[in-house]
């Protein structure tokens, strides 16, 4: 499933002053979550842009991917959560614990392929209002390379590839969760870092004795802002509360 991206229409040697910016890439997205905007550049999310967010076992990326849809849904964008991970009976007891109240739709597709066309089938529904697809996770993508639904070396890599093209051709936005090691290092090849246009990573503080036990939410790519900050975030009963920030907008 490779997709015709508004890229591959540009003549080689073109002028770069020559070129007309999409206005749908101009209208940054807020998520209505403070420290959250401000890790990715201090304007919110890009149209066309795919993160990958990364993070260490237990360290809350559902949570926060969760609370995040909320909301992006309560400031008017329409937001798929899809999981492969957890049952949606396992979702909902997570957003009933948090209090979330805006809703959002859900998924638990993990043909590529199929997901994509469902979410251009609600894309549909909704004409101009921005679209998030948050996918959990990465790693049990079936891209549909293999007929029997089986995965290779480079399964991730072309599921990947397959939602950035996506995100890039119809200025949606979508976040992937990854997998780590034990150690708390990415379970993947370096590939996958340069497919995204972001990346963000989640761990837990085990240094500072005074902010001990906070999360630390950290932009190690961005490709629509600077790279770099940090968050250091209480996680409660309702969900993540900023502590302390380094980057933009400390």
């Amino acid at each position: 499933m490779k997709l015709n991206v508004a890229q591959q229409e540009i003549s080689f040697g073109t002028n770069i002053l020559d070129l007309a910016v999409p206005e749908q890439l101009r209208k940054k997205v807020k998520s209505g979550i403070d420290w959250l905007d401000a890790a990715l550049g201090g304007e919110g999310f890009t149209p066309s842009g795919a993160l990958l967010f990364t993070g260490t076992p237990g360290a809350g990326k559902t949570t926060m991917m969760l609370g995040l849809a909320d909301s992006l849904t309560r400031s008017g964008a329409v937001v798929v959560f899809n999981t492969a991970e957890e049952s949606l009976f396992q979702v909902k007891m997570v957003v009933e614990r948090l209090g979330l109240k805006s809703g959002f739709a859900v998924g638990q597709e993990a043909h590529v392929p199929t997901l994509l066309q469902k979410c251009e089938a609600l894309r549909a529904l909704h004409p101009g209002k921005p679209f998030f697809l948050i996918i959990d996770s990465l790693q049990c993508l079936d891209d549909g390379k293999y007929s029997d639904g089986g995965g290779g070396s480079k399964t991730a890599e072309r599921a990947l590839s397959m939602v950035t093209d996506w995100c890039k051709a119809h200025y949606t936005v979508a976040l992937v969760i990854g997998q780590v090691t034990k150690s708390g290092n990415f379970a993947g090849n370096n590939k996958l870092r340069h497919i995204v246009d972001g990346m963000l990573e989640l761990k837990v503080e085990e240094k500072d004795p005074d902010l001990a036990g906070c999360r630390v939410l950290h932009t190690s790519k961005n490709r629509f802002g600077g790279a770099g900050f940090k968050a250091w975030l209480d996680l409660g009963k309702g969900g993540f509360k900023e502590v302390a920030r380094l980057g933009v907008g400390s």
